[in-house]
């Protein structure tokens, strides 16, 4: 039967190129990995920071590339879908609302930490005309 057949390769692992590709990726030098992590810790603290000095306040996450944040009190009569229209409209600024992440993610907006410094600057300058 073919669903015993698809099955079968769902339950019993890891398709075995990837589980060795990834032993030798534990087992290998890690510096890739504190690089990767530094850039993203630069990241996380240029929003944080940015937004923290312009009166919006955001608990840093530990160990992510996204930032998530509570819609500010000005705003918090405006759902997420509707502020996060109002950031990239007014702010130029684009995020994920947190109701695409389901019911818990309403009331908050996602950043992703993947643009540069600089271009991280230029959004929090964006967001600073509509705080």
């Amino acid at each position: 039967m073919a669903l015993r057949r698809i099955k079968s390769y769902l339950d019993y692992g890891i398709f075995q190129p990837i589980q060795i590709a990834s032993i030798i990726a534990l087992k290998g030098p890690n510096d890739c990995v504190r690089e990767i992590a530094e850039v993203y810790r630069e990241r996380r603290d240029t929003l944080i920071t940015g937004l923290g000095k312009i009166g919006w306040k955001i608990e840093k996450p530990k160990g992510t590339m996204f930032v998530w944040a509570k819609i500010p009190d000005r705003y918090v009569e405006m759902n997420s879908l509707e502020f996060s229209r109002l950031l990239i409209k007014d702010a130029k600024v684009a995020v994920s609302p947190g109701i695409g992440f389901g019911q818990y993610g309403e009331g908050y907006i996602r950043f992703a930490l993947v643009e540069n410094k600089h271009r991280i600057n230029q959004a929090v300058r964006g967001i600073k005309r509509i705080l």
